[in-house]
């Protein structure tokens, strides 16, 4: 391969993380940055490798398998996103918020409600979407600014720290999965030491919090329909793991067939002739502009793994031991959207333990949490609080590194304890 063509596809990979880190100040989309840097560096190596068919061959294998990867995962989160769609539209979440929540209760309480609120939601629902409906109830209750930071900083790190257990909770622990790196049933085992840690940031930030609010939601009406669309998507959930443990059935598959489960229960249960026609709709409210993100970024990422470039990473895993280049990748996951970070470390080939890998899925899960612009809750949560911005949510970055370090470690030790160390 031509030198210059290495520098410049390069080169593209920096200016396409640049245009992530200065979304807001230079106005552009990531999705729109990513998506076309992403598919004008395959054509460039499809464009200087055209007169060695040898090469040629190589490149087109290449991006088969980077497509066929991307592919599975954007049917996966097409299928889960469409249910949260659905659900969210029709009030179901917020009916649950208003079953688990008084009228009146203490600030000190409601932190400790929101984060396992959070922590639970995020594990079934993607995190944006997590964030929303966090971030709504929180600015519902006319708290000062103080206290709201305090509110949003928990929401960010609860919604990250509760997806890491489950493939439908983070992508990353998705992508993780589907390369066959963690067993589903033993990524079950993060959620403890996640959950811990969550609780623990819960009380050091509970410092102060004495006062009552009172919280008003309003009830939405609930239909048979969105009842059973609501179990089928649990159903989905469970069988989902299930039939994985059991047949080695695909994720996507199931939840594939859990959409279509749910286009035919509003074809046959919904008493509403309009609504029953514009149920597939609810596949257009889903965030394309994430999904067309992560498109780009892992068109980027198998650029580079192309021209091998990510040997570079595989060198921090010779020099430091796993588990200290792990917790290292959670800390860079602050700055380095985690999404091209795990992409990159999978398709480095590097070689782990399983209990190692499930620490590598916390880590990256959770790590974006220590800066408010190293997540998407982070981003969610900075656009729609006032006052929450890189400095103020930044002055609560040391305790979130400590919880941080003490879920990291709890992870690795768990999952050395029950998996032992055989690779």
């Amino acid at each position: 391969m031509p030198e210059i063509l290495q520098v410049v596809l390069i080169s593209l990979a920096v200016i396409a993380l640049l245009g992530v880190v200065l979304e807001d100040v230079i106005h552009v989309n990531k999705a729109k940055v990513t998506l076309f840097l992403g598919t004008f560096s395959w054509f460039l190596l499809y464009v200087f490798h055209s007169g060695s068919s040898e090469e040629s061959e190589a490149i087109a294998r290449g991006f088969e398998e980077n497509v066929g990867e991307i592919a599975s995962l954007w049917l996966f989160l097409v299928a889960a996103m469409t249910f949260v769609a659905y659900l969210n539209k029709k009030g179901m979440i917020e009916n649950v918020i208003h079953l688990f929540m008084p009228k009146h209760i203490t600030e000190r309480s409601l932190l400790f409600l929101t984060a396992i609120f959070c922590f639970v939601f995020s594990s079934l629902a993607d995190n944006i979407t997590a964030t929303l409906v966090s971030v709504t109830l929180i600015l519902s209750l006319n708290l000062s600014t103080k206290k709201t930071i305090r509110f949003a900083t928990l929401v960010v790190f609860a919604v990250n720290s509760g997806g890491v257990s489950l493939i439908t909770g983070d992508v990353t622990t998705l992508m993780i999965f589907l390369d066959g790196k963690v067993d589903i049933l033993d990524l079950l085992m993060l959620s403890l030491p996640s959950f811990i840690a969550v609780m623990m940031l819960a009380v050091l930030l509970s410092r102060g919090m004495s006062d009552t609010v009172d919280i008003n939601i309003k009830k939405s009406e609930v239909r048979t329909v969105d009842i059973l669309i609501a179990v089928a998507f649990l159903s989905t959930i469970i069988s989902t793991i299930v039939a994985n443990v059991l047949f080695g059935i695909p994720p996507v598959l199931m939840f594939l067939m859990g959409m279509a489960t749910m286009f035919l229960i509003a074809r046959f249960f919904n008493d509403d002739e309009e609504e029953e026609q514009s149920i597939m709709e609810y596949i257009r409210v889903i965030e394309f502009e994430t999904l067309l993100f992560f498109l780009g970024i892992l068109l980027l990422v198998g650029m580079l793994k192309e021209i091998e470039v990510l040997d570079s990473i595989v060198r921090m895993y010779e020099v430091l031991p796993p588990s200290m280049a792990n917790f290292l990748m959670g800390v860079l996951s602050s700055v380095i959207d985690n999404v091209p970070l795990t992409a990159a470390l999978l398709k480095a080939g590097i070689v782990m333990t399983e209990a190692e890998w499930l620490g590598l899925t916390y880590a990256v899960g959770v790590g974006g949490s220590l800066l408010v612009i190293g997540s998407a809750a982070g981003i969610v949560a900075m656009s729609k609080v006032e006052g929450l911005t890189f400095g103020s949510y930044a002055r609560y970055s040391a305790v979130l590194l400590i919880v941080y370090a003490i879920g990291y470690v709890a992870s690795v030790a768990l999952a050395q304890l029950v998996l032992g160390s055989s690779v």
